[in-house]
């Protein structure tokens, strides 16, 4: 053997191991309460663990959301075809609507006729009627043709000279006309004014 060295009979190691390893064994132990964890064998195992609860949580959230999403589709569909079954009844209705308009239409057209027609009757009652009405005067037993062209100038002249009257204001004419037409002839028969 070399000198300077030692080594144990039942081990076979060199000497100052075993003293090394005799101190370590003398020494206090310690609780397993007052010990520090443990350094865990694969922390990377951990490291993936933590991260794939991450991900659980976050896809449990998302699909909470997508619920959510559901349920708001589902409304969605529910009003838009109670607006598709609002739309359908107006439009039957304005259909009915436009078949009443174009009937309307129809009758006022024949409307207008009508108020013309009931326009120009209405003006031939009314001359009748102010005929009827007024204090007509009728004259008769002058010559053809002594009242010239104009009629209201004669009558202003003869009427206060027959009547031996002075009107004051003038004499005022709504209508003055013959009766019959004028004859031809001559032949000095009276004409009604």
């Amino acid at each position: 053997m070399p000198r300077g060295k030692t080594t144990s009979k039942v081990t076979g190691k060199p000497a100052h191991q075993l003293l090394f390893s005799e101190a370590l064994r003398q020494q206090k132990h310690p609780s397993v309460e007052d010990s520090p964890p443990l350094p865990r064998a694969n922390m990377a195992d951990d490291t993936q663990g933590a991260t794939m609860d991450r991900i659980l949580q976050e896809i449990s959230a998302v699909s909470r959301k997508l619920e959510g999403m559901d349920n708001a589709m589902v409304a969605l569909a529910a009003e838009t075809r109670s607006m598709r079954l609002n739309i359908a009844g107006f439009q039957s209705q304005m259909s009915g609507l436009d078949q009443r308009v174009t009937t309307v239409e129809t009758q006022e057209a024949s409307w207008t006729d009508r108020d013309l027609e009931l326009s120009h009757l209405c003006s031939k009652l009314t001359d009748l009627e102010d005929r009827s009405r007024k204090n007509n005067v009728r004259l008769l037993g002058f010559p053809e043709g002594v009242e010239g062209t104009d009629i209201f100038s004669y009558l202003r002249d003869i009427l206060p000279k027959l009547t031996d009257i002075t009107f004051d204001p003038p004499l005022e004419f709504q209508r003055a006309h013959r009766f019959g037409p004028k004859r031809q002839d001559g032949n000095g028969r009276p004409a009604q004014l």
